[in-house]
């Protein structure tokens, strides 16, 4: 954001001296030890992280003196790593942008890969939308060799992060250079033949008459995507990152367009302050999806009518935030049906994403058990339907769901990944996580309305159980790919064989998974599972209780039937949250638990509320029932 606002000259209309203040005490308050930034706040320092973080402070105006310890030892840990040339494809590509990293030091994103034909597994729009929506204006930026303003400031961070002169340094050695801090995907000898074949010999004629007139139509056929784009999501974008590359795309077509004024106030949209500072959030919002599970969580508690206004002001968000009409032209554009859909938010960014709409589809029934005189009126038929349809153009033709959209290719695709940094951002695959939401939600709607598609929700109801069977571990557990990790993913994979018909008599993944489970419980109770997990592919104890995760193996187990097994390891875990939560009623905010591609690690900032809440609440009402 900060390299976007720079180019485009707009830093200081959009941020004012307290924002620039805010953010770098943030960036200055997660600096590690050995004086580099990781790529996610938790993690080792990185070249990725490192590289830029240093640059956003200096862009923002700190200085590098005798005084500012903090920035001597960031540009130390750069130089001795291997300094910038080492960095990774994205900070490449950022650090070029800003005119601190030369182009030709970039493996080729090639814009004539978009006017292929589609029906080609490569072909860009079938992949994972969040691949996609970043590497389309990549490729426009690429194409472009676009660099802002060389002020003083970036001359002086060219001397900056390297050790040899800025016009000395060989640019065709630096582009496949990668710090061994920064390589979790690493090429194969097939990806590497191919990107030499680009950067030689396709990259050079693009530029020559007449491939040059592909080059020109394939760079207006990406304008035209970008817009679209823009447009249909009122400029927030699917994520910041291609939001503020649309942003420099647009400003790259035309300085100070109407189309790049629209996007400076939705840069706001992303900003958050917290006790460290402030930062961007890694979305516009996850109001939709927390919202959901907070309403499944009140449901638990069988205290509804005391908690009735929250809930009626939960309905009436989650009745307002779904989408009613799909977007215009959208096969056009590789997208999928919206209408009926819900957002990761609050509908406005209108990027349906498929297991939110299995969620907030099955807190709008759980309400609608609720008399409407507490919870206020149900939703209409028509739309209760439209949900249905929209879910149901999302299920993969093997009954499973992935996260945003279908499987559209093959996944030896993922050869072709460029980046260093993340793995499996090609494909959307199908996720056991998902697929769960899918199961519980169309069982519910099956009970509510029996007739409706009954014969195709059957068979992705039967479908989507032998998938959660089919990728249980060895141990009992399933990775988890959307949090941390083996817990979440268990708790999902639980919860969609229970309600599909799976008990802890008849079924022995149920039994494995409880076992897996009660094998992670920690003396005092609780369970607490490192980020780490996500990252080796194996469990990793942290070595301390935390809140959502005990939280999420006592929900597992209770939907299991550990209640009617051995109730002993859950009256633990209940005394351990019991025992964690604070005076004023909160649970603490611990490591964070949201993670996708197996490397990035973020905050949902409800889940250390909610998931307690849920837990000691189902808990209660069973304990309760049983006790009747």
């Amino acid at each position: 954001m900060i390299f976007a606002l720079h180019v485009t000259r707009s830093l200081h209309e959009v941020l004012s001296i307290e924002h620039i203040h805010e953010i770098c005490r943030y960036i200055y308050n997660i600096q590690n030890e050995d004086g580099g930034w990781g790529t996610h706040t938790l993690g080792p320092s990185s070249m990725f992280g490192t590289c830029v973080n240093y640059a956003t402070l200096r862009i923002l105006g700190e200085v590098l003196d005798g005084e500012n310890d903090a920035l001597s030892k960031g540009r130390a840990w750069i130089l001795s790593h291997g300094t910038a040339t080492a960095a990774p494809q994205w900070a490449k590509i950022y650090l070029s942008v800003v005119g601190a990293y030369d182009w030709s030091g970039n493996n080729a994103i090639i814009p004539e890969l978009w006017m292929l034909p589609h029906f080609l597994p490569i072909h860009p729009g079938r992949f994972w939308c969040f691949c996609r929506m970043v590497y389309m204006p990549m490729a426009y930026i690429y194409g472009k060799k676009f660099v802002g303003p060389i002020t003083p400031t970036i001359l002086a961070i060219r001397n900056e992060i390297y050790n040899i002169p800025y016009n000395e340094i060989d640019w065709n050695k630096a582009r496949n250079s990668c710090a061994k801090e920064d390589l979790i995907y690493r090429r194969s000898w097939l990806q590497s033949v191919a990107l030499a074949y680009l950067n030689n010999f396709v990259e050079p004629l693009s530029n020559l008459w007449p491939m040059n007139k592909l080059r020109e139509r394939a760079m207006s056929n990406l304008m035209e995507h970008i817009h679209y784009e823009d447009e249909n999501s009122n400029y927030v974008g699917l994520c910041p990152i291609n939001k503020v590359l649309n942003m420099i795309c647009c400003w790259i077509e035309k300085p100070n367009s109407h189309e790049f004024r629209q996007h400076l106030p939705r840069i706001h949209d992303f900003l958050w302050i917290a006790e460290d500072g402030m930062k961007s959030k890694v979305y516009v919002g996850c109001q939709s999806w927390e919202t959901a599970l907070i309403v499944q969580a009140f449901c638990s508690t069988g205290l509804t009518e005391e908690f009735c206004s929250t809930l009626q002001k939960a309905h009436q968000f989650l009745q307002n935030a779904q989408i009613t009409e799909d977007i215009p032209n959208y096969k056009s554009y590789y997208r999928e049906r919206t209408k009926g859909s819900w957002t990761l938010s609050n509908g406005e960014n209108v990027w349906a994403i498929a297991d939110t709409n299995a969620e907030a589809l099955k807190a709008i029934l759980l309400l609608s058990d609720i008399p409407s005189e507490l919870v206020g009126n149900t939703i209409k038929q028509e739309r209760l339907y439209d949900a249905i349809d929209c879910l149901l153009s999302f299920v993969n033709k093997d009954g499973t769901l992935s996260s945003a959209e279908c499987k559209r290719t093959t996944s030896w695709v993922e050869f072709i990944n460029p980046s260093e940094s993340f793995r499996n951002i090609i494909v959307d695959y199908p996720y056991p996580e998902c697929t769960s939401s899918l199961i519980q939600v169309l069982i519910l709607f099956r009970d509510k309305c029996p007739m409706y598609r009954r014969e195709e929700i059957d068979k992705i109801i039967k479908s989507g159980a032998s998938f959660i069977e089919k990728v249980q571990r060895k141990d009992g557990s399933w990775y988890g790919s959307w949090a941390v990790c083996f817990t979440y993913a268990t708790f999902f994979g639980i919860k969609g064989l229970a309600d599909a018909g799976r008990t802890y008599q008849n079924s022995l993944p149920i039994r494995k998974a409880c076992n897996f489970l009660l094998s992670k419980q920690l003396a005092t109770g609780g369970w607490g599972e490192s980020y780490l997990s996500c990252q080796t592919e194996e469990y990793v104890d942290s070595g301390r209780p935390h809140a959502v995760q005990t939280a999420q193996a006592m929900l597992a187990l209770l939907y299991a039937g550990q209640v009617e097994q051995d109730p002993a390891p859950l009256y633990r875990a209940a005394k351990e949250l019991i025992n964690m939560q604070m005076e004023n009623g909160e649970f603490p905010q611990q490591e964070i638990v949201g993670n996708f591609n197996s490397s990035l690690f973020f905050n949902y900032p409800n889940f250390r509320n909610l998931f307690p809440i849920w837990a000691l609440g189902e808990f209660r009402r069973r304990l309760l029932a049983k006790k009747s």
